[in-house]
């Protein structure tokens, strides 16, 4: 210490050092230890940012933690609290229809918050965070409202009135199943009151009360019936015991006591005809409240039935003016499709037609500046070209008619001749005959429509054949 103390009364600028390396350390610490976050009780912590990777490979959105602390890292991470109080919604479901058909209000308060769970927490930091307490209260109001009235259309009157814990325990569970969706639980459900605008449960109250006096008036007529049946029976026992002690001395109170029990027989006829009329009265009374119910339920279901029909109708007619419109559609596909194919058919024959016609041209063409040509070198006269076209093919015809008789062979031909009436021989007939098939030079340019040259051979014309004319025969007088 002493050695350090001598150092720094030497060296002023080692102390400044000191003191500035002290001073970024404490920082550091301070910096570090700001950075770690604690979670309370009652809130969750989540860290979001860069916290690593699901086990499928994907990054993950954020870190949930409900107790403990989280070193959060600067710059790449930032955390906000999720507050775990417990959200209470009043939920007045008004006007819903139940299974029968018959609309009632169920007025509810539920109390929700955020689950703690592993996963559903998860759901809470993706969808809730950020929201305040208002916005996450609509939210499952929301979401409860639409369940509710999911359970009732599902459940009679008669069980949502009278099997509240059914009614309890249906809502519980679909309704924390879509909670937990977004990262709430149901804490607790209290439904406050049922009823309706036809006075349906009403009727069924009546009707249970009615039931329960009944039951009670029975019940104590019953028990007054016993009660006077053993009292009689105690007074018979007796006045027969007394009697038969004193039959002999007391016959005339034997008379009076037979006055007093027909006075009692009047008295009980009168009690029995009054109960009588009671328990009549009270049994058309029950049976109107079950008429008056059987009514109401008979309207009703009318009234679904009338529904059930319109809603049938309406899908048929839906569904057929669907099947309209499809098939509309279809058969214009076809339409446009065999228009699109003829068309394109006759482009095809007409550029294939257009090409024909373009080659054609174009030889008829040439083959128009060629002639052109060779009668400019004729000079100028069309016959004379034409001449020169023909004397230019002259040879390939000559050797069309050589090739018509070249195969011949007169050496394998043999004639048996015995001379004509002429003096010409039928050989010498049968070559001229061959020679004659052959087709004459001034026929092919007659078929052409022109004159042989003159330099080739003019024709000669046929001697005309004389006709000879019958001798006259003189006709002999007869003798």
């Amino acid at each position: 210490m002493n050695h350090f103390v001598f150092l720094a009364s030497n060296n002023p600028g080692l102390v400044g050092l000191v003191v500035i390396i002290i001073i970024i350390l404490f920082t550091v610490l301070v910096f570090i230890v700001s950075r770690i976050k604690k979670c309370p009780s009652d809130k969750i912590l989540v860290v979001y940012g860069k916290v690593g990777k699901n086990p499928d490979g994907s990054n993950r959105s954020a870190t949930c933690i409900h107790g403990g602390a989280k070193f959060v890292y600067p710059f790449i991470q930032a955390y906000q609290f999720l507050d775990l109080t417990p959200i209470s919604i009043s939920v007045d479901l008004t006007n819903t229809l139940s299974r029968q058909n018959i609309r009632i209000d169920v007025p509810s308060r539920f109390t929700v918050g955020i689950s703690t769970e592993t996963g559903i927490m998860q759901n809470a930091a993706e969808r809730l965070l950020g929201l305040s307490s208002i916005e996450i209260q609509e939210l499952a109001k929301d979401i409860i409202f639409g369940q509710l009235r999911l359970i009732i259309a599902t459940m009679d009157i008669e069980e949502i009135n009278t099997n509240r814990d059914k009614f309890l325990d249906a809502v519980s569970d679909n309704v924390e199943t879509e909670l937990k969706k977004i990262g709430l639980r149901l804490i607790n459900v209290n439904v406050t009151d049922i009823n309706d605008e036809s006075g349906y449960i009403e009727a069924l109250g009546k009707e249970a009360a009615a039931k329960a006096i009944n039951d009670a008036k029975r019940t104590v007529a019953e028990k007054n019936r016993d009660g006077s049946i053993g009292e009689a029976n105690a007074h018979r026992d007796q006045r027969v015991q007394v009697a038969e002690a004193n039959a002999t001395a007391v016959a005339g109170e034997n008379e009076s006591l037979g006055k007093i029990s027909q006075t009692n027989a009047t008295r009980r006829e009168i009690e029995a005809e009054s109960l009588r009329r009671a328990m009549t009265a009270e049994k058309i009374a029950q049976a109107k409240a079950l008429e008056d119910a059987y009514t109401a339920e008979q309207t009703a279901e009318l009234a679904r039935a009338a529904r059930e029909k319109a809603t049938l109708e309406a899908d048929v007619i839906v569904k057929s003016e669907i099947e309209k419109q499809k098939r509309v559609i279809e058969a214009e596909a076809i339409a446009e499709e065999t228009r699109r194919k003829a068309k394109g058919e006759a482009d095809g024959l007409y550029a294939k037609l257009e090409a024909q016609a373009r080659g054609t041209f174009e030889v008829l063409s040439k083959q128009s500046e060629g002639f052109m040509q060779l009668v400019k070198a004729a000079g100028g006269n069309p016959d004379a070209a034409i001449k020169m076209l023909i004397a230019d093919k002259l040879e390939d015809l000559v050797k069309i008619q050589v090739e018509a008789i070249k195969n011949l062979k007169f050496d394998k031909i043999t004639v048996w001749d015995n001379g004509t009436s002429d003096g010409t021989s039928k050989t010498a007939n049968f070559a001229s005959s061959l020679l004659k098939s052959i087709p004459p030079m001034q026929d092919l340019f007659n078929m052409a429509g022109m004159d042989l040259p003159k330099y080739l051979g003019e024709a000669q014309e046929e001697p005309k054949k004389v006709e000879e004319k019958p001798a006259k025969v003189e006709e002999k007088p007869k003798k």
